[in-house]
């Protein structure tokens, strides 16, 4: 079996992205200072504090307890934590670190809880596992919740396997083809009275940037004539506490400027199984155009004749090799939407607006 050779996510950082969905308030990374250092920035900005033990060489021959000690003392001191989660590495897992024990042995008044993981564990998703499952033992999440998330979770990795990323051995990443002639297409149909559906299958915080979407091609069919209907998965019912906020704010956002969303189909956690859904309500609509923003391989019968926005520069790859010429890439999003609680500008969607 061949194996993917280019750079997958990490499991300590999937798991670390999902302690902030539970809305934990500090972060404690067990491992060297550098260790996950470019996800824990922009953690920060979403208002999860990420600290290190920065464990130096003598720690992996002596252990780093004291370390981890002395940083959750610091962690109460400076920021009064209701929650900490003590995040293992792939350093202080090799030489098998006990943080449960250096856990009680600091004694900080608040509910501290460790999470086993390190970044040879295999696909990302398993370090999401154990952090959901960590935090359910620690009365954070509940297990009917938990539950739910795992299954998402093997979802998303057969998803990925089968269509996405982890589907060739190595993936080329793509330059985004010029987003105006994506948008020339779709003032075109809108001109001739035709019918558009915009299909958002977004992945968690990447809503706050695809949604503008919603807005821009609103705004075409009231400049321009032809239908409209809209599709999303923000179902503000579903999944973790973080995540539902982000649905709350965003059909918040899309209520003010006039946009309402003509069905939603599931939650931002459930882009890896909403897609059927979504297909069901297109096909109903009968659209001569359609534009799916996202995760755009879990839409069933994605077509070489759809729009498709991605964030993701391998991921356009696999579209563009697949045929898919109306396929674009917004590539810097998820730095862009990190702290977010209102949409942010699409390109795709100013390209649009200009047009009209």
């Amino acid at each position: 079996m061949r194996s993917v050779i280019h750079p997958r996510p990490s499991p300590i950082v999937a798991a670390m992205y999902t302690l902030r969905d539970m809305d934990v308030d500090v972060i404690v990374v067990h491992g060297p200072s550098g260790c996950s250092f470019m996800a824990s920035r922009p953690l920060e900005n979403a208002d999860v504090r990420v600290v290190t033990t920065s464990m130096r060489d003598n720690d992996l021959i002596f252990g780093a307890s004291e370390p981890l000690i002395n940083t959750l003392k610091q962690v109460e001191e400076r920021f009064h934590p209701e929650t900490v989660a003590v995040i293992g590495t792939c350093a202080s897992m090799i030489i098998g670190e006990d943080m449960a024990s250096s856990i009680r042995k600091a004694a900080i008044d608040a509910n501290v809880f460790p999470v086993d993981v390190h970044a040879c564990m295999g696909d990302n998703t398993r370090g999401a596992i154990k952090a959901l499952e960590a935090g359910r033992d620690a009365g954070i999440i509940d297990a009917e919740e938990c539950s739910r998330q795992i299954s998402l979770m093997k979802a998303a990795t057969r998803l990925e396997k089968d269509a996405g990323m982890a589907s060739k051995d190595y993936i080329k990443p793509a330059t985004s083809p010029t987003k105006l002639h994506v948008c020339r297409h779709i003032a075109d149909v809108l001109s001739k009275g035709g019918r558009v559906a915009v299909v958002m299958d977004a992945k968690k915080e990447l809503a706050y940037r695809f949604a503008d979407m919603f807005e821009a091609v609103d705004r075409a069919r009231k400049a321009l004539g032809g239908e409209t209907l809209f599709v999303a998965n923000l179902d503000s019912t579903k999944g973790l506490p973080r995540i539902r906020g982000y649905c709350t704010d965003i059909l918040g956002d899309l209520e003010s400027k006039g946009v309402k969303i003509d069905a939603i189909v599931g939650g931002l956690d459930e882009y890896s199984v909403a897609g059927q859904g979504m297909r069901d309500a297109v096909d109903a609509f009968k659209p001569d155009l359609t534009i799916i923003l996202g995760i755009c391989h879990a839409y069933p019968g994605m077509s070489t004749d759809d729009i498709l926005i991605t964030d993701q520069p391998r991921q356009l790859a696999n579209y563009l090799a697949a045929g898919c010429e109306w396929a674009v890439g917004e590539i810097a999003s998820h730095s862009l939407v990190m702290g977010a609680h209102e949409i942010v500008p699409l390109e795709t969607a100013d390209t649009l607006r200009e047009l009209l």
